[in-house]
């Protein structure tokens, strides 16, 4: 059993080595080896620098665009009532229009009337009073009667238009 026996001058030479090998590892290796991982460890946390700083100014410009949004709909309201306040204004205004020309009309309409009826009335008069004149000189033509008398009025308005 000599391949396990141990052998202290063996033990010595690779104890040497491992430790030659330790310090070979830590001038050249471990230095750059942990150099590596601090700049990594310096990247991965300056990534997760920039996506918390990213993320803040996402949640910013999220909370921006939901307060941009909300006036733009309280805009557009203020637009829609405006618009509905002007119309009905508009309307009002027209409605207003057309009764002041109704009104306008209808007083045309009633002068007109008015006219027609003076003047009907007119004509009226001057043919009565033509027919009284006609009158008078058959009375005075004709020495009448109470029954002549009559007679001559009920002809006179049997001669007098219907209309």
């Amino acid at each position: 059993m000599d391949l396990i026996a141990p052998e202290p001058g063996l033990i010595f030479w690779k104890s040497v080595a491992f430790l030659i090998f330790l310090y070979v590892l830590y001038r050249f290796g471990w230095g750059p080896i942990t150099e590596s991982l601090e700049q990594r460890e310096e990247e991965i946390a300056s990534s997760i620098q920039r996506a918390e700083n990213a993320l803040e100014e996402a949640k910013e410009m999220q909370a921006e665009n939901k307060e941009a949004r909300r006036e733009a709909e309280q805009e557009a309201q203020k637009i829609l009532r405006e618009a509905r306040e002007s119309a009905e204004e508009l309307r009002e205004e027209e409605e207003a229009e057309t009764r002041k020309r109704i009104q306008k009309m209808k007083e045309q309409a009633q002068e007109e009337i008015k006219r027609e009826k003076q003047a009907a009335l007119q004509e009226l008069r001057d043919e009565v009073a033509d027919l009284a004149i006609e009158a008078a000189e058959k009375i005075i033509e004709h020495d009448l009667d109470e029954d002549q008398h009559r007679q001559l009025v009920q002809d006179a308005l049997d001669d007098f238009p219907k209309n």
